[in-house]
């Protein structure tokens, strides 16, 4: 199996791990299956290790080494046919489907000005994120029983239709509550705006979320600009694209440029009502937003 196959599957497998450890396969209370998801991001980076260094040469080789002898068969294959492409979460989601792309030919929307470029309105500082991070969040995730006792205080996000969540490849799914509350309110004012301004169907796009330090130390081997101390650790934190958007019908084509400055309007109102602290990212092409008290 290539490798890349192997990096989509892991995070699926660490998580029927913890499920089949902790005995909850299929129907654990609701804290009981928060506490398998959120150890999620402890495990899978030791999982990902496993297969990238070569110790495990292949799929059935990890099942092997990971699950424990004794479990009952009919759970082994209960968790296999879980890791099915075509019986997975999102591909059973309606909110994951879309266009391609966003379609040619915009219509230009009445955008309000802010006062400054986006640079210098979105540019709080990172030491305000931290501060705000720290008060309200989780204790970054070290280890596998921080993982379970933080994980209570997270909820899980999944596209809806406030917004849709980009395949995650340096993070992870999760917020504490108030930052989803922030970022589906986000995405609800985004769509209300715009159908204000005569319409168009366009969702924002979140491209990162929920990091554990082992997930930093390997962004900051891609990205220069990742910071050790980064807000993300907290689950307090989120980044919404500003370059690319989830268009769900082309009946009303809107272009980029107008729709990120839709969006800015958006996010500013809440800044101003005191949700949150941001920072316009340009290398990343993104609204970096912290929720506040």
């Amino acid at each position: 199996m290539k490798k890349t196959t192997l990096h989509t599957l892991l995070p699926a497998i660490a998580g029927l791990l913890l499920i089949c450890i902790t005995g909850g396969c299929g129907g654990g209370k609701k804290s009981q299956r928060l506490i398998n998801e959120g150890a999620l991001g402890v495990v899978t980076p030791a999982l990902h290790r496993m297969a990238l260094d070569g110790v495990a040469g292949s799929f059935d080789a990890i099942i092997s080494t990971a699950i424990p002898r004794d479990v009952p068969p009919d759970r082994h294959d209960r968790l296999m046919a879980i890791l099915d492409g075509s019986d997975t979460v999102r591909a059973l989601n309606p909110y994951e489907i879309h266009y391609d792309s966003m379609p040619p030919g915009g219509r230009k929307l009445k955008i309000n000005a802010l006062g400054g470029t986006l640079g210098r309105v979105f540019n709080d500082s990172n030491k305000f994120h931290i501060a705000a991070a720290e008060s309200i969040g989780i204790k970054p995730l070290h280890s596998l029983t921080q993982a379970w006792a933080e994980a209570p205080k997270l909820q899980r996000l999944q596209s809806c239709q406030a917004y849709y969540l980009d395949n995650l490849t340096h993070s992870l799914p999760y917020l504490v509550p108030e930052a989803h509350n922030l970022l589906t309110d986000i995405g609800n004012a985004f769509r209300d705006s715009l159908e204000a301004r005569g319409g168009g169907y366009y969702r924002i796009k979140v491209t990162s979320v929920l990091r554990t330090p082992s997930l930093v130390k390997r962004l900051r081997r891609r990205n220069r600009n990742a910071v050790d101390t980064s807000a993300h650790l907290f689950g307090t934190t989120f980044d919404i694209s500003y370059l690319k958007f989830i268009c769900d019908t082309p009946s009303i084509p809107r272009t980029q440029e107008d729709l990120k400055n839709l969006l800015g309007e958006v996010v500013e109102d809440q800044r101003r009502n005191g949700r949150c602290y941001v920072k316009y990212e340009r290398k990343q092409s993104c609204y970096h937003i912290t929720t506040r008290k």
